[in-house]
């Protein structure tokens, strides 16, 4: 049961293997979520996909919701903290999957790789939280095999900004999504981590509404493939209601650089995902790139001897 989380909302300490065990596994969904994004995101406009994929999450979450918390009304400042949370992953999601129509799963997967580095400078200017030497040489080093990867290691190309339509549109989403991990961490009154997810995700669909009302009216609805269908679920139950949680959980334990730190590790772990559903392996020229901005997150998450009571 999720309600098991009530005491994860940073009123106690949790064993540290647990906690980097949690975003390892949360690591390995949302890169799943690149490669079934990308196959489902011409099935529908992103803006809907998204009003769908939000619609089921919360009523999927909803029951455990009622049950352990009722369903009392946030305060006026409450919901519009959860409103600017939710905002920052809309815009996020709907230049993920507006994206992926142009460009790769993998291309995105290592764009997202700058998002720490973004983030990190939410954090310090906004939160105060300290980098240190080698967090800030890793951000570092993460952002370069990004850039290395989006060019194709082809300096011309970085030179020129040679750059095509879909890894521009998913940059800009990587800095909406860099304020997501800081907005909970500020936002955050030591309420249940359920009660949190559920509403961001409630005030996500009001503006997914704003944002997909004029396409709305001309879904072909019936016209949509099952495997659509199934993408949506999956992305509704694991990669919005888990990952989600996992991600808050584990944002107020171990602060918002370090818990965006495991995106490093998403285009090793959608390489494999590709090889297993036989896409096979990208131009070699990339791979020093993805290796480095793996290898980034090892450095990133060093030094934590215990994770912080907040």
């Amino acid at each position: 049961m999720l309600d098991s989380g009530d005491q994860i909302t940073g009123r106690v300490d949790l064993p540290l293997w647990l906690m980097h065990g949690l975003m390892l596994l949360a690591a390995v969904i949302v890169s799943s979520s690149f490669t079934v994004g990308e196959a489902i995101t011409h099935g529908l406009d992103p803006a809907v996909l998204l009003l769908v994929r939000y619609s089921l999450a919360v009523l999927c979450l909803a029951p455990v919701m009622i049950l352990n918390h009722g369903l009392g009304l946030p305060t006026l400042r409450q919901l519009a903290g959860y409103g600017m949370i939710s905002a920052s992953t809309v815009a996020f999601f709907w230049c993920m999957f507006e994206a992926l129509r142009y460009t790769t799963a993998l291309n995105t997967s290592v764009i997202f790789t700058l998002v720490p580095g973004i983030s990190g400078i939410y954090s310090a200017v906004f939160l105060g939280e300290r980098l240190g030497r080698n967090r800030l040489l890793a951000l570092l080093f993460g952002m370069f095999g990004a850039i290395w990867v989006i060019f194709r290691g082809d300096i011309n190309r970085l030179l020129t900004m040679d750059v095509n339509y879909g890894d521009l549109l998913f940059l800009a989403g990587c800095f909406m999504m860099a304020a997501y991990p800081p907005l909970v961490k500020h936002f955050h009154q030591r309420e249940s981590m359920v009660v949190m997810t559920f509403w961001v995700l409630a005030t996500g669909i009001v503006w997914l509404l704003l944002l997909s009302f004029p396409q709305l009216e001309n879904v072909d609805w019936r016209g949509v493939e099952s495997m659509v269908w199934g993408g949506i679920v999956y992305l509704a139950i694991f990669s919005t209601i888990i990952t989600f949680y996992l991600t808050h959980i584990a944002t107020i334990h171990l602060g918002p650089t370090r818990v965006l730190a495991y995106s490093y590790f998403y285009p090793s772990f959608v390489l494999v995902i590709d090889w297993v559903m036989g896409k096979g392996l990208p131009p070699a020229v990339i791979l020093p790139g993805v290796l480095v901005v793996t290898m980034a997150t090892v450095v990133l998450q060093s030094g934590v001897a215990r994770i912080r009571r907040m």
